[in-house]
């Protein structure tokens, strides 16, 4: 039945407590000019109410055909006052004989179909009540009843339809999570089965040479491919996971290794950590070679995020990126370091003949 349920089940108690009402007003006035007709209108009411309480608690049989002779009911049962008052009809306490059963469509009305057919459905009983009313030239011309019976279609009508919205941003929400407890188990197995096998195909490939060096390249580039399909998942408002930005730089040269679990940070933190890769990256071309293989490694340590990039190449002579701040090339002084320290993070630079590894750390924060 959904978060509709109560709303159903108030209304019907509501017609079961206004009709109980009716009757006691009909049993203890005496005003009434026909109260056999009186007794008869309470009994359409009674059987209506009945029907009405079943027919809605049914799922399949709510809509508008069903709103529709619901309103219908009461108004008949509204217009068939007169004739059960007589004389009495708009005399000072005299109350309609279904009295507050009448609202109960409306709040039908506003249940199903929102603010709007609440106030619409109220405009009606209240147009019918008044146009009664305006018959006996006695009758005081009372509009509290209508400003009250508008009020609760909308204010129901309004409630309703937030409570809907709430169920199906909720139901949203369950099958997004249940559909990432399904891909995380997916980027698990493929993290230690597939992706490994692909990795050791490209590094043997590249070990043996030849034809083999081709595949391993082939390998190198669908393992590039399907991390960065594991890894696109949906981060919170205002943060990226900052594995989708470093698997655009994955290539036949370049080997991006990431976790399973995904690295969220602020957008600006992985923005400006997958610029820093970049131009680490640009460094490694520029002075290693356009064929200079590199590996890019992120991780999460604790309350910190590492992002290593390391080549193979000769080196950095020492003093020299102190020589090239100087001499005004700012690249790893400031597309590097200037910008990580921006984000709150820090830079290390290992070099060696053997290769040169620059660490990237920033806060999860």
């Amino acid at each position: 039945m959904g978060i509709e349920g109560p709303f159903w089940r108030a209304i019907a108690v509501f017609r079961v407590a206004s009709l109980v009402y009716a009757a006691v007003l009909m049993a203890q006035y005496r005003g009434y000019e026909e109260p056999v007709i009186g007794w008869l209108v309470i009994a359409v009411m009674a059987l209506w109410t009945a029907g009405a309480t079943y027919a809605y608690a049914a799922e399949g049989l709510r809509g508008w055909p069903l709103l529709t002779i619901d309103l219908l009911v009461a108004l008949a049962c509204l217009l068939a006052s007169p004739y059960v008052e007589g004389v009495r009809q708009g005399a000072a306490g005299t109350m309609p004989v279904p009295a507050t059963w009448v609202a109960a469509p409306v709040l039908a009305w506003a249940v199903h179909g929102g603010r709007r057919a609440g106030a619409v459905a109220a405009g009606v009983v209240a147009a019918a009540d008044l146009w009664l009313r305006a018959r006996s030239p006695d009758a005081p011309v009372m509009l509290n009843g209508a400003v009250l019976l508008f009020l609760a279609g909308v204010v129901v009508g309004h409630v309703a339809r937030l409570a809907k919205e709430a169920e199906e941003r909720m139901q949203r929400a369950a099958e997004m999570e249940a559909a990432q407890r399904e891909r995380d188990r997916l980027a698990r197995d493929i993290h230690d089965s597939v992706l490994q096998v692909l990795a050791l195909v490209q590094r043997r490939g590249r070990q043996i040479g030849g034809e083999a060096a081709e595949l391993g390249r082939l390998a190198g580039e669908q393992e590039a491919a399907l991390r960065e399909l594991i890894a696109s998942r949906p981060a919170p408002t205002g943060s990226t996971d900052l594995r989708s930005l470093l698997m655009r730089h994955g290539s036949p040269l370049v080997t991006v290794s990431t976790p399973a679990t995904p690295l969220v940070l602020p957008t600006p933190a992985a923005e400006g950590a997958a610029a820093a890769v970049r131009a680490a990256l640009d460094n490694v071309r520029e002075h290693c070679g356009a064929d200079a293989r590199a590996w890019v490694f992120a991780e999460s340590c604790d309350d910190v995020v590492m992002v290593t990039v390391r080549d193979e190449g000769p080196g950095i002579p020492e003093g020299r990126l102190e020589r090239a701040a100087a001499e005004g090339r700012l690249g790893v002084a400031q597309s590097i370091r200037g910008r990580v320290a921006d984000l709150g993070g820090t830079v290390t630079v290992t070099s060696a003949p053997s290769g040169t590894e620059i660490e990237i750390s920033l806060p999860h924060g």
